[in-house]
């Protein structure tokens, strides 16, 4: 598959809708050596400036000398903008030669009557993993898509660190109506004994504290 092949390709599975569940991504990545648990990763969700935040973590790790894969969406112009290390968009080579090593498992899955297709997000997020693995960075800062509890990125079993920036109304007719339940979904990214860091405040906070005792996480 060459590099225009493969992004035809990921741009054909955006007719699959997007779907708040990890079974796919979890059965994906297991195809593919788990490569989610080599990595060290700081995971960012929150309503507003997880971008920002993302690059602002980024450039701190860069600049005192690690290897920083970095995971963002949507791309402004490129595809690859995506799946960086220090800067740098994937290849599009690379891009094609990991679906190609992919798509044996894509239809595998989509094939097992307990999951559905993987969709275009659900694939890219695993391509991320395998690229960021392979190159072996230092650390991984992940954005969310949407949400966190049943978004793909949180197939990482234990992130070095997890980032709230806050909660407010967005995405409702999925995350639910209330800030609680936007906060619930967000904090969903915190695992047994993780850092926890927030901006969040009022009733997000007291749901992200809750959380957090749930689960020996430090805040």
């Amino acid at each position: 598959m060459k590099g225009r092949d493969a992004l035809m390709y990921l741009d054909e599975l955006e007719k699959f809708w997007i779907k708040l569940d990890l079974s796919n991504i979890k059965k994906l990545l297991e195809h593919s050596g788990n490569p989610n648990a080599r990595l060290k990763v700081i995971h960012v969700a929150g309503t507003n400036g997880k971008g920002s935040t993302v690059a602002f973590i980024s450039s701190i790790l860069k600049e005192a000398g690690f290897k920083v894969g970095v995971y963002t969406s949507p791309h402004l112009i490129n595809f690859t903008e995506r799946i960086s290390i220090n800067g740098i968009p994937i290849p599009e080579v690379k891009v094609a030669e990991i679906l190609t090593r992919l798509k044996p498992y894509i239809a595998r899955v989509a094939a097992e009557s307990e999951f559905s297709h993987p969709t275009f997000f659900e694939v890219v997020t695993a391509m991320a993993f395998i690229y960021f693995a392979e190159e072996q960075v230092d650390f991984v800062v992940l954005e969310v898509g949407l949400g966190g509890r049943l978004d793909a990125t949180n197939g990482i079993d234990k992130p070095l660190a997890v980032v709230i920036t806050n909660s407010d109304y967005d995405h409702m007719d999925v995350l639910g109506s209330t800030i609680t339940s936007i906060a619930r979904e967000q904090a969903g990214i915190i695992k047994k004994g993780s850092l926890v860091i927030t901006a969040a405040r009022g009733s997000a906070l007291t749901v992200i504290k809750k959380i957090c005792h749930e689960q020996d996480a430090r805040l």
